[in-house]
């Protein structure tokens, strides 16, 4: 029945039945996918547990004042001192502000800073509902007024306004990354088969993948809940592209060695999808699993991430398992032009790289997987310098937007919390001494007095360190303890970052191990064994330590970046478990299909002398397509695609060729306990008569 439902791609008939459904689903499907845009939700609830006492501030402040506005910091910098006429301009573009839509109430200030070199004016924006975009046009049109006529006075927008405006902006690039991704995917798959026709089957189904899974997002935000930002948004393009084109590279692969024994295309292609189907279903069931065990998240971010991500797997199997296959039995033999396999032609892969590196690992695997793993233990050791307790507004940015030269200055000619103070919640009753206690928390600059409505009463707090700092962080901590007693809430931008910081950590430490069972479960049912899936478990988690612990050391040596987000090592957790184990599945899948016929040893070193060169393209691709993050000027994206990247190619390069290769070698037949084909002591000791000696060099 397996063989029957996998095969229909390669019909006579269907195959085109295929292609024509597709196209017929892509049309409104291409219409769809431009909208997602349009439901994504950028607000600061949208990134918020819905339980923290941030979220709980975020509503409350509701009967007070518009919960959706954000303050906007405007600076007038003049070294040497600001004129009267400067100070004259300042008031008219003051003026000029209140005017512009979806600027609320007046602005407050000009302000001449004590030392006359600056001048600050509050403006409040509210969010019109198109999340950060609404904010962005908000801050454009007060930059053209401040600008028209600065006569060399240096003006910056920051603030939380300024803060969502540069990041739109930033986000916005991720048409560029669309385009470096999709140019990186053809780039290494015309290295890989030298042909110049070939990549392109991939890539447009990639693509048609792609458009599929963003029409289904956004018909699941739009009407079912399903909450996405820009973030999830950049990261589902890499994914997409780079997973799906590994499910193609290994169809491909296997449909090049079929096509040398049929001399018809379709069944040749039918044997392929047998073969390899179990592989790449297992692969991408281990990838949605892990993305959908984000659900179990609090942040609102990381919930939604996942649901988004394992959609775009899940139409990427498909589109891989359905579409290329037809795409390349209508094509023939000719689309692997100039390079075309030949019926009857010998297709071996021995003699080649990885048949050497098989040769020199099988002369003494024990040390080899040894001295791997102590290698790995120590490149892990770079975890100890990880600091992944959230990001300050001003260092998100890989670059230096007028958020971040705005908020430096603010820093340095007025107090540093001053335009986004935190806002404070108590009971009327309490409202008084709630302040007192507030006035005398260390890091706290000046507390408001407190405006009552419906028997609640909001202060507001500024500190003397720059908002979202981790020095206001700890005010925040300590500020908390102060007034709990007091039944008072405390939020604003700089607690929202300490919920955040919170969650990711609770997230973590629930999700991870949650991951590593139900990999594991997947991996016990394709393999049909207990120890193989334990050993490869070990190698992907010993892997992402030591991909972790290099990314550390690069972030703090090298880039000099001022830490991490709090989520970080949890989607690093999970998109290199996940696509590690990938790697693993379709080399140890192989390995066990030639188990069967010549035993473990022979099966360990034919498995990867056969899919080496496959699966070394397939993390190329996928590494690469991370690394192309890097083209947005933000620091989350450059982080996790330096992790991602690096951590898939040592396992691609390391881990799957030399430790589980070593692994395999050494265990032997145990790999397989407790299955049948441990059992199966005829065919592994044929295999060990048959190899032993020439591979010991006796």
């Amino acid at each position: 029945m397996f063989r029957r439902i996998v095969a229909l791609p390669s019909g006579r008939v269907a195959k085109w039945v295929i292609v024509a459904v597709w196209l017929a689903l892509l049309v409104p499907a291409f219409m769809l996918a431009g909208r997602l845009g349009d439901v994504e939700d950028n607000d600061n609830s949208a990134w918020l547990p819905g339980d923290s006492e941030s979220t709980e501030v975020v509503e409350r402040v509701g009967g007070f004042q518009s919960s959706d506005a954000l303050p906007a910091i405007v600076i007038y910098h003049r070294p040497g001192g600001v004129t009267d006429a400067d100070v004259a301009e300042a008031r008219a573009d003051a003026a000029a502000f209140a005017a512009i839509d979806d600027v609320e109430g007046t602005p407050q200030g000009p302000v001449v800073s004590e030392d006359g070199e600056a001048i600050q004016t509050i403006v409040q924006v509210h969010n019109t509902g198109e999340g950060w975009a609404g904010f962005g046009e908000v801050v454009d049109a007060m930059t053209e007024v401040g600008e028209r006529d600065a006569d060399g006075m240096a003006f910056y927008v920051t603030g939380p306004s300024g803060y969502a405006s540069d990041s739109i902006k930033a986000f916005r690039t991720g048409g560029d990354l669309t385009v470096i991704t999709a140019a990186v995917v053809v780039l290494i798959l015309l290295l890989t088969y030298r042909s110049p026709l070939l990549p392109l089957l991939p890539l447009v189904t990639a693509g048609g993948a792609l458009i599929g899974s963003q029409a289904l997002i956004y018909l699941l935000a739009k009407d079912f809940g399903l909450v996405v930002n820009t973030q999830t948004s950049f990261i589902l393009t890499v994914l997409v592209f780079g997973a799906a084109t590994d499910y193609a590279l290994l169809l491909i692969s296997r449909y090049r060695e079929e096509l040398r024994r049929h001399e018809d295309r379709h069944e040749a292609m039918a044997e392929a999808l047998h073969r390899s189907s179990p592989a790449i279903i297992a692969s991408a069931a281990t990838v949605a699993v892990s993305l959908m065990l984000l659900m179990l998240a609090t942040l609102k971010s990381t919930q939604g991430l996942g649901p988004a991500c394992a959609v775009g797997i899940i139409v990427g199997l498909l589109a891989m398992t359905t579409l290329m296959p037809s795409l390349l039995v209508v094509c023939g033999r000719w689309i692997f032009w100039p390079m075309k396999p030949a019926y009857g032609t010998a297709g071996s892969a021995k003699g080649g790289v990885w048949a050497r590196v098989g040769d020199a690992v099988a002369r003494r695997p024990r040390a080899v997987w040894i001295g791997t793993s102590v290698v790995l233990g120590a490149m892990a050791l770079g975890l100890i310098g990880l600091k992944a307790d959230g990001l300050a507004n001003r260092d998100q940015f890989t670059d230096e937007p007028q958020m971040a030269v705005g908020q430096d200055i603010q820093a340095e000619h007025f107090p540093a919390g001053a335009g986004d103070p935190l806002y404070v919640i108590a009971e009327a009753d309490a409202a008084q001494e709630v302040r007192a206690d507030l006035a005398d928390v260390d890091g706290v600059a000046e507390v408001s007095e407190p405006v009552v409505v419906d028997g609640d009463a909001l202060m507001f707090a500024e500190l003397d360190d720059p908002p979202s700092s981790k020095a206001a962080m700890g005010t925040v901590e300590a500020a908390r303890e102060a007034v709990h007693g007091d039944g008072a809430l405390i939020g604003g931008n700089t607690a929202i970052m300490v919920d955040t910081r919170d969650a990711a950590t609770r997230d973590s430490q629930v999700i991870i191990p949650i991951v590593l069972v139900m990999v594991f479960l997947i991996l016990a049912l394709l393999l049909r064994a207990v120890v193989a899936p334990l050993l490869l478990m070990a190698t992907v988690v010993l892997s992402f330590g030591a991909a972790l612990g290099v990314s550390s050391l690069v972030f703090n040596e090298v880039f000099g970046f001022a830490g991490a987000e709090a989520s970080f090592p949890l989607l690093v957790f999970v998109f290199l478990v996940a696509l590690g184990v990938d790697y693993n599945i379709f080399l140890v899948t192989r390995v066990r299909e030639d188990a069967v016929l010549h035993g473990t040893r022979r099966g360990a070193l034919t498995g990867l002398s056969a899919t080496g060169g496959v699966i070394t393209s397939a993390g190329l691709v996928l590494a690469g397509t991370f690394a192309a993050m890097a083209s947005l000027p933000l620091v989350f994206a450059a982080q996790l695609g330096f992790a991602v990247a690096f951590g898939v190619l040592l396992d691609t390069l390391i881990v799957r060729s030399v430790l589980v290769t070593a692994l395999t070698l050494d265990v032997g037949r145990w790999m397989w306990w407790p299955s049948r084909l441990f059992r199966r002591r005829d065919v592994e000791s044929a295999d060990e008569s048959a190899t032993e000696p020439a591979l010991s060099g006796r």
